[in-house]
């Protein structure tokens, strides 16, 4: 399957979901897309477990372009999962594979259009509704909020999409403090199977040019 859509929200759009907490979601059994629509602030720990990709949805590549130019900005492949499989597990961090810290140029902060392609393989259950809600912040303001949708995936196959991030315009003084406060800027990226939370990724970002 190969799509390519693009959609998301200013952080005015996220208003008529209605304010909630990271506390007051820890205490749901299900967690669905207006719950973290209405956070108000990165989370400071993961909202579900590993164990609830009951899906066996598995990111194995990732790659960000500017689509004016087509300049490839970030890629990663995931080794395959045969190999995965040969590593000693009680050394394994549950939460590996769950963040990712990106370094970027100041340029990056201009960029209108980006696209980012993602590459994911599901297990033996067909996989209906599949939605992700990504969320921006620099501090506790929000930035954006992204919302796709990847269609149907049919059991144990292979997928590649590519999402379309339309960026706000930002002002000179926020792209200033973004650029002097690296890692400051962090993104919760959650994923819905037929409205249920069933994984949760997150992100910081520097935009200093360098580690």
């Amino acid at each position: 399957m190969k799509v390519k859509k693009s959609g998301g929200a200013g952080a005015g759009a996220a208003a008529a979901a209605a304010a909630r907490t990271e506390e007051e979601l820890g205490r749901k059994a299900l967690i669905g897309p207006d719950d973290v629509l209405g956070l108000q602030r990165v989370t400071s720990d993961y909202l579900c477990t590993p164990e609830e990709n009951v899906y066996k949805i598995d990111f194995t590549r990732f790659k960000i372009r500017d689509m004016e130019s087509g300049t490839v900005l970030f890629e990663i492949t995931k080794p395959a999962a045969s190999e995965r499989e040969h590593n000693d597990k009680k050394d394994i961090d549950p939460n590996a594979g769950r963040f990712v810290r990106y370094q970027f140029t100041p340029a990056f902060l201009r960029l209108r259009q980006v696209g980012a392609t993602v590459e994911f393989t599901v297990g033996d259950k067909p996989i209906n509704n599949f939605r992700m809600i990504e969320r921006h912040y620099f501090r506790d303001q929000l930035l954006k909020s992204f919302d796709f949708e990847f269609g149907f995936c049919i059991p144990s196959s292979k997928n590649t999409c590519e999402h379309i991030y339309e960026f706000p315009q930002l002002s000179e003084d926020l792209i200033r403090e973004m650029i002097l406060h690296p890692y400051e800027t962090q993104s919760d990226s959650f994923y819905f199977v037929d409205n249920k939370l069933v994984m949760h990724n997150k992100a910081d970002y520097s935009y200093s040019g360098g580690p």
